[in-house]
Order: C-alpha cells, then sequence, then structure tokens
C-alpha cells in the first residue's frame, strides 16, 4: 500500500492495479486510501528500512515510559509532525501507540470507564456518527460502557463518553462536543484532521486526541495509531489495556512509521518553495481534483446533492482552501434506498441508517483507484440522467419509494 521495503519484489514494487469491464462491482465502502500509493513509490528509498533479524527483538521500548512499548523514534516523529503541521498540541502530552486507532478508541473507553460503576457508561456520538463506533462498542457485550446512540438526543443522567470525530466521518464537518453535561468524558478522533482534507486552522488541545497513521499518510497496512494524552492516569490505563489485548505494538510497524512521518516532515520543510512537491500539496492536490469531478456530476441532478463546505484560513498552506472529505455524504431529497440503488448498478456504497441519519444518504469513499473511481463517475452520471427523467412533470420513477 505504500512505499516498498528493502527486498521487495517486481510484483510488490507495483502500484495497486485494477482491470475493471462495465460490468465490473466497485466497492466505494471502505477507506482504503491507495490512491496515495504513486507519492511514495516517487520517494523511492527514501522510505526504506533495513532491519536486522536480531534487531527489536525485546517486548520493550523504552520502560521509564508510561507506554513501555513506544519506540522513542516513533515518539519524535509524531511531536516532530504535528510541530510542523500545527493541527494537534503535544507539550506536556503522553503518547500512547496502538494498532491502529480502533484499538486506541477501545482503550480510552476502557480508561474512562470506572469497573466499580453500578451501571456501564454511556457511550454517545452526534449523528451521523461513523459507524464502527457502534459495531466496536457492542462487540465484546462489556459490562463497562453501553452504545447509547446519537448525542442530540441523550438525556440520562450521570457519566457518559461522547466521541467527536472532527472532521466528521462521513460528512466531513467540524465538529464540538453536543451534550456537555457535567459528568462527561471527550475523546476526540482527528484521523482526518490533516491538509489534505480540511483546513488547519489552529493547534486542538484537548484531553484525549486520537490519530492515525493510515489516513494521515496512507500507510494502513502498517496498523499504527496514537493518542495525544493530557492526563497520565489515563495514559497508564490505555497502556494497560494495550498490554492486555496485544502487548504492545509491533517495532516494525512503528519503525516503518517513525521513518515516513519523518520524510514527510523533511518534505514539509520545503513547503511553498520549487524543490519538489510534499506529501500533503500532493494529496491535497488528488483529492481536489476528485471532489471537483464528483460535483461536477452530482450538480447535473435535479434530487441528489452534496454537503457544501466554506472555505477557510490554513495555518499550514498559509492561505484559504478547500475541505475535501475523505468520504462523500451524498443525500437524496426524494425517498430513495441509496445503498440499493447503487447496488443495482453495482456500487457499494454504505447506507445512512448505518450512521444513525437516514437510508437517503449514502457514504462513498474518495480513496478509491483511479479507474474504479472514473468508473463510479460514468455510472453516477447515467443514475442521474435516469432520475431526471423520471422526475419531470411529478411523475416518480421506480426507484423512487
Amino acid at each position: 500500500m505504500g512505499g516498498s521495503e528493502n527486498g521487495a519484489t517486481d510484483n510488490q514494487n507495483k502500484p495497486t492495479e485494477t482491470s475493471l469491464s462495465p460490468d465490473s462491482i466497485i466497492n466505494l465502502d471502505q477507506g482504503d486510501p491507495t490512491l496515495f500509493e504513486p507519492y511514495w513509490k516517487k520517494m523511492g528509498d527514501k522510505c526504506t528500512l533495513v532491519i536486522g533479524g536480531c534487531d527489536l527483538m525485546s517486548y520493550f521500548s523504552d520502560s521509564s515510559n508510561i507506554c513501555w512499548f513506544l519506540q522513542p523514534q516513533l515518539g519524535d516523529a509524531i511531536k516532530g509532525l504535528h510541530r510542523v503541521v500545527g493541527n494537534a498540541v503535544t507539550d506536556g502530552r503522553h503518547i500512547v501507540v496502538g494498532t491502529g486507532s480502533t484499538q486506541l478508541s477501545m482503550a480510552a473507553l476502557y480508561a474512562l470507564s470506572s469497573p466499580s460503576a453500578s451501571h456501564p457508561v454511556s457511550l454517545v456520538a452526534a449523528a451521523p456518527y461513523y459507524s464502527g463506533y457502534k459495531d466496536q462498542a457492542e462487540f465484546l457485550r462489556s459490562g463497562l460502557y453501553k452504545w447509547e446512540g446519537d448525542a442530540h438526543t441523550f438525556d440520562k443522567d450521570g457519566p457518559y463518553i461522547e466521541v467527536v470525530t472532527s472532521p466528521n466521518n462521513p460528512d466531513g464537518t467540524i465538529r464540538e462536543a453536543v451534550v456537555n453535561l457535567g459528568e462527561g468524558k471527550l475523546v476526540y478522533d482527528l484521523a482526518y484532521y490533516w491538509p489534505q482534507y480540511t483546513p488547519i486552522t489552529h493547534p486542538l488541545d484537548h484531553d484525549i486526541m486520537l490519530f492515525t497513521f493510515s489516513k494521515c499518510t496512507g500507510h494502513a497496512g502498517s496498523r499504527i495509531g496514537w493518542a495525544l494524552v493530557k492526563d497520565k492516569e489515563v495514559a497508564r490505563k490505555m497502556t494497560e489495556y494495550m498490554q492486555i489485548s496485544s502487548i504492545g505494538v509491533s517495532k516494525e510497524s512503528q519503525l516503518r512509521a517513525a521513518k515516513i512521518l519523518g520524510v514527510l516532515s523533511e518534505g514539509c520543510q520545503h513547503f511553498r518553495t520549487a524543490d519538489s512537491e510534499n506529501f500533503f500539496e500532493y494529496s491535497h492536490r488528488i483529492m481536489r481534483e476528485r471532489w471537483e469531478s464528483l460535483q461536477n456530476v452530482v450538480k447535473n441532478s435535479k434530487i441528489f446533492s452534496l454537503p457544501k463546505f466554506p472555505q477557510d484560513y490554513c495555518n499550514f498552506t498559509g492561505k484559504y482552501t478547500d475541505s475535501n472529505p475523505a468520504f462523500a455524504w451524498l443525500h437524496s431529497k426524494e425517498d430513495i434506498d441509496w445503498e440499493s440503488l447503487l447496488r443495482e448498478h453495482k456500487i457499494i456504497g454504505r447506507s445512512g441508517e448505518r450512521f444513525g441519519a437516514d437510508p437517503k444518504y449514502v457514504r462513498i469513499s474518495m480513496f478509491s483507484p483511479p479507474e474504479a473511481f472514473n468508473l463510479f463517475l460514468e455510472r453516477l452520471s447515467a443514475i442521474i440522467d435516469n432520475t431526471n427523467g423520471n422526475v419531470v412533470g411529478g411523475e416518480e420513477s421506480s426507484i423512487i419509494k
């Protein structure tokens, strides 16, 4: 998915390829960011890492650190990147590394729950919320916490945890906490608070902030995420969860992430110069082109629409920039089951119902390979032509219920 390791075969060095036909099924359900692969291929040996057979054999990385399995090189790379981008405060924070931000979100729930409580702590997120939160909370049937759904309608007394995703998955909006009651604790999921997706308006400063390597650089296969945690005891309990669930995190993955984050930070030092296009410039351009292509198709529809995002000043780029979310949140003003409609045209999206919203919404990944994305645009254009032709004079198409 990302830059190849030393000793990779010719096939492993090739970018992700597709061989789509007009009848191929296009899966736009998942956020697999392989579209950034060409950039890292251009980096060549800059991201190459050689690990000897006798290296990294111990469980421990730094026994003096709360997160004793965090490789110091990765901790330094994380702090360096946030400092360059300006999207999060790292001073006075403990870094907890995890196998992706999914494991870290579970660790945060464990750390913020009380095993001695008479009732599980309520877990909420404002709809439309990331569909994975409900799945993760209910998977183990834990007695520590209970999924309570939409934060907008939550009104129970007692402790609660609210997950705030900003920019939000699925709709790309900038979010703040909704419930704001006395006994609440907040977890900020900031997977998409990077310059390719949204303007960086200020460094965020929250008690628990989650980030993921996969959405920052596109290296989803390395399975690395990190949490910036203000409270020492919360960081200790999150580390305890990691110790129990996986006895740490792969050192090989950590060192690869440290290497690539270092290359990324170094590229940002030459930002706004003629030396080269850094990763954030490249990925912002790719995302912007995709959004413009999709908007040009959807604007021809009489019933379908996309969210509109105002420009904002980005401190990283030094200019006003657009938001280019990782997912498109398509809406129909008519009573259409979007997911079913797309499946009729061999397109797989994720229904709005999975996000606590209406089936008239569907989430579409903007991360697909170019061939798949272009074929999606062709099919969506045909759907729009069909629906436009069937709402003339108030008559409804057979796909409009």
